[in-house]
């Protein structure tokens, strides 16, 4: 199959003992039986790509409604994923998807909203070094100068205080330690983004 993408949700962490003996952290991330609503190519869309929804909605607007007549579901998460071209789409709509696109020991790209820390200072923010306390420093957690006297203004992209995190991230290249198609759980080494439930795509790599 082409298509080595999955829509999750954060459950937690737990660990696990490895074959040669050493404790090692494991995100759970759990998922629903996925469907293939629409597949774009590029001849009638001007590029190729797979829509998929997972879960269900309890309400859907009639656009949404319209949209996925074809694949018999009413799906509460829906994401599209492109593909190099259309000799990489092995599907059609309505298709099924589940955890049996990975293997036990791949790698895998996790993406998704990282925890927001709400607005935070430099220190915090980018690591700043605090002012000293001594010999008549007064400036100790403050930001200090964001400029000289040209060009007058403060360049796009200083480093200052203001909101902390909730910003797209991806974790790379993390192996697959569990799958557990009877409870619906995929299990990988290391920490990803995001708190729990967070919805989280993992994408294998290639």
């Amino acid at each position: 199959m082409a298509l080595r993408t999955l829509i999750t949700r954060k459950v937690g962490m737990t660990s696990t003992i490895d074959e040669n003996g050493v404790v090692k952290a494991v995100t759970l991330l759990s998922f629903n039986e996925h469907t293939v609503i629409s597949v774009k190519n590029t001849e009638k869309d001007g590029y190729a790509a797979i829509q998929v929804g997972t879960e269900t909605a309890k309400k859907m607007n009639k656009s949404i409604i319209g949209h996925v007549k074809n694949s018999k579901v009413m799906p509460k998460i829906i994401r599209e994923f492109r593909l190099k071209d259309d000799s990489e789409n092995l599907t059609n709509v309505g298709d099924k998807l589940s955890a049996d696109v990975f293997s036990i020991g791949d790698l895998v790209d996790v993406s998704g909203l990282n925890k927001g820390k709400g607005w935070a200072g430099t220190i915090k923010r980018h690591n700043f070094k605090r002012g000293r306390k001594t010999h008549g420093g007064r400036s100790y957690r403050r930001v200090g100068s964001i400029g000289s006297m040209y060009p007058q203004h403060v360049f796009k992209g200083k480093k200052m205080p203001g909101q902390m995190g909730h910003v797209q991230t991806t974790v790379k290249n993390l192996k697959v330690a569990l799958i557990d198609t009877d409870l619906n759980v995929i299990g990988v080494y290391g920490a990803v983004p995001g708190p729990k439930k967070a919805i989280l795509m993992v994408k294998g790599v290639k």
